[in-house]
């Protein structure tokens, strides 16, 4: 075994194996390519199928190590993954409150939305392979990394934590700025399609602009939460395998939670108060040690106490601002 990772090729290949298959699925057998509206009870299956997939897949790993190498590796290795697994899952909440802008901005209708949304899972997956490959690649050759990265989730949410309130205005993003700038655009959707050839010219549909957008948060989220990930564990294989699950299981989070997104108002300074406390946590890591279980439960507990009371002090009047932060 890499004394670095648990992760051995055939478990890599396993793994990824598993992930074509699973989005073969969704795609050829569950519909993922066909337009439809994804009703709340359906998200609901997906996400109780992706939230047992992901407790099953650790199940198995703790039986798997606990047998080749014994109890504490596999209980170690499984805190790890499933601390790892929380943090992802939580912090891919602020993405969703990000999509919701982004489909409510363009107007999106519910039964485009599930095709776009599962591009962006499959960007989400390759970028966070190439970032998790290389983070490790970082941290164990230059270890003080570890520090920057903590100072950087600490800032950030420090801002989420004073720019809560604020949401960004699309108007002015740069990036959606220069695509308008430099594509012809239809004036109203395609169906699902991205481009379309029209009086012999090629336009960008609007659903091009809402991808492209998508993706882009994806990167940005990406480069906020990867760092969160070794304040839990530099293992390549645990990294991956718990971001991957997360990722995975979002898409059907959405569409439980678009529509109430509002309501959870005090979510956001619960996850800013998350990377507020895992940054701290790998500031303080060679001075201070906390076992792995902690973290687990503190993070939880953080998520669950900003979601009880978001719902038991009802926002009332409050109102978003469009300010740009």
């Amino acid at each position: 075994m890499n004394p670095l990772s648990i992760g051995e090729p055939w478990m890599w290949s396993a793994f990824i194996a598993f992930l074509v298959a699973v989005l073969a699925l969704d795609l050829f057998v569950f519909g993922g390519r066909l337009a439809h509206r994804v009703s709340v009870r359906e998200a609901l299956a997906w996400v109780g199928a992706w939230l047992a997939l992901a407790l099953g897949f650790a199940a198995l790993l703790w039986w798997y190590l606990d047998q080749r190498f014994g109890a504490e590796i596999a209980q170690r290795k499984t805190l790890e993954f499933l601390t790892g697994y929380l943090i992802e899952q939580s912090l891919s909440i602020d993405n969703m409150f990000v999509f919701v802008m982004i489909f409510g901005y363009f107007a999106v209708p519910p039964e485009l939305q599930r095709r776009v949304l599962l591009y962006g899972v499959l960007g989400a997956i390759v970028m966070r392979a190439v970032m998790i490959l290389a983070g490790v690649w970082l941290v164990q050759e230059f270890a003080w990394l570890l520090h920057v990265f903590g100072a950087i989730l600490v800032f950030t949410g420090v801002k989420m934590l004073i720019f809560a309130k604020r949401a960004p205005d699309l108007e002015k993003n740069p990036l959606l700025r220069w695509l308008r700038a430099r594509l012809r655009i239809t004036e109203g959707f395609r169906g699902e399609r991205f481009f379309v050839r029209e009086s012999g010219l090629r336009w960008a549909t609007p659903m091009f602009l809402v991808l492209v957008l998508i993706e882009a948060s994806d990167l940005v989220f990406a480069i906020d939460s990867i760092p969160a990930i070794f304040a839990v564990t530099t293992d390549p294989f645990i990294a991956f395998t718990s971001n991957i699950f997360a990722i995975m299981g979002l898409r059907a989070l959405y569409f439980v939670l678009a529509d109430m997104a509002g309501r959870f108002y005090l979510l956001r300074y619960g996850l800013a108060m998350v990377l507020v406390f895992i940054g701290g946590k790998m500031l303080a890591g060679r001075w201070v040690h906390m076992p792995i279980q902690w973290s687990l439960a503190i993070v939880g507990g953080i998520i669950l106490v900003s979601v009880i009371l978001s719902l038991a002090l009802p926002k009332g009047n409050q109102h978003v601002t469009g300010e740009e932060p």
